[in-house]
Order: structure tokens, then C-alpha cells, then sequence
């Protein structure tokens, strides 16, 4: 059995004081995502999405953020999955961003809405024809026998849309994470991390409590 009880390191790569928040949470997220991406970390926007299913068993998956704004953060997903599934039950969802390599978290909750037909169309037709060609062939979640399955029916789309726009399914779509708290956590030496919590002052509201939380 590996015996990893011993593995450890420090974190030393700064902290995060009071004075350099905005009053906002965005503003800091934003400053820290273009951080990863100048860092040229992998995959910069991957993001654990937590929802939960009927019985209260938890679940995550990585899925890539493509927008974010003060309204939200935004992904897309097919609608027949399980984490569309379990939305459909419980809208209250979390996700975290793990630049590990910066040695920074940034853990939100919220609520996630779906996201209107004109902004799925829009974002769609601008993914590769590729992955348009692909969210018409996968059921995500549902259970397959074999890879090639999915191969074959990927060709076999492909030549129905060679010649044309590939139409957006009615099965795929986007939702919005209306967010009411944001964690950001940086590592520090001997295990004293920074943690700051923004709590949102009210549904619908623009401001925002700050706490540092103790690591």
C-alpha cells in the first residue's frame, strides 16, 4: 500500500491581505483567473461543479467556465446529464477552482439557472463544428457498451452535417451560477493559510460582508 500519511510541502508563495480586496468579489476572481492564465497553468477554467441528487449523495465533475460576469458564472452541459438532472431537483450548487500550482482556491455557492435559448445559440455556433458534430452523438451519463459506439455515430453525424450548419440539439444547453458567497483561499507558511468569505448582503443585492476565516 503507498504510504502517503508523509507527504507535504510548504506553501510560500505569499499571502492575501485585507487591504488588497475589492469591495466586490468578481473583481479579485478576475485578477486571479488572468494570474492562472499568465501562468499558463492547464486548463485555467476547469471548475468543480458539487450538486446533490435526491437522496442527498453528493457529486462533482470538472466542466470548463465560459463567462463570468457579476450576474454569474457560466457553463454549458448537456441537458439529459446527471448534473442537469440533479439541478432540476436543486438548483443550490458549488464550485471550486483549484490552482493548485499558485497555491489558490477559489470556492463559490450559488444557485444555477438555466441560461436563455439565444445565449446557447449563440455560444454553440461558436464552438469547433467538431464539438457541435459531438453533443448530438453523446447521452452523457447514460451507460455505453463500447467506445466505438459512440465513434461510429460521431462519423455517422458528421457526414449528415458536412454541408451544413450543425442546429443546435434540444437537449443541450447552459446555466448560470448565480453566486452568494465566494471563498478565496491562498496557501501560507506552516499551514496558516488565508481565507477571505464573501457573503452577499441580501438576495439581489451588490454588497457584500467580508470575513478572513481561520485555516
Amino acid at each position: 500500500m503507498l504510504d502517503i500519511a508523509d507527504l507535504r510541502r510548504e506553501y510560500i508563495k505569499g499571502g492575501l491581505h485585507r487591504e488588497e480586496l475589492p469591495v466586490e468579489p468578481i473583481a479579485l476572481f478576475e485578477r486571479w483567473l488572468k494570474q492562472a492564465c499568465e501562468a499558463q497553468l492547464s486548463d485555467p477554467t476547469a471548475m468543480s461543479v458539487a450538486t446533490v441528487d435526491a437522496s442527498g449523495q453528493p457529486f462533482q465533475r470538472l466542466v470548463l467556465l465560459k463567462h463570468f460576469d457579476q450576474q454569474g458564472f457560466v457553463f454549458y452541459t448537456n441537458l439529459g446529464s446527471r448534473k442537469a438532472q440533479q439541478i432540476a431537483g436543486n438548483a443550490k450548487v458549488s464550485l471550486l477552482f483549484p490552482w493548485h500550482t499558485l497555491e489558490r482556491q477559489v470556492h463559490v455557492t450559488g444557485v444555477a439557472e438555466p441560461l436563455s435559448t439565444l445565449e446557447v445559440v449563440k455560444y454553440f455556433h461558436s464552438r469547433p463544428k467538431d464539438s457541435q458534430i459531438a453533443a448530438w452523438v453523446s447521452r452523457q451519463s447514460s451507460r455505453i457498451s463500447a467506445r466505438g459506439l459512440l465513434e461510429a455515430k460521431f462519423m455517422e453525424m458528421k457526414q449528415k452535417f458536412a454541408n451544413g450548419e450543425v442546429p443546435l440539439p434540444s437537449f443541450w444547453g447552459g446555466y448560470r451560477v448565480r453566486f452568494d458567497s465566494v471563498e478565496f483561499w491562498q496557501g501560507g507558511a506552516h499551514r496558516l493559510h488565508d481565507r477571505f468569505l464573501y457573503t452577499r448582503l441580501g438576495e439581489g443585492k451588490d454588497a457584500w460582508h467580508i470575513d478572513r476565516l481561520a485555516p
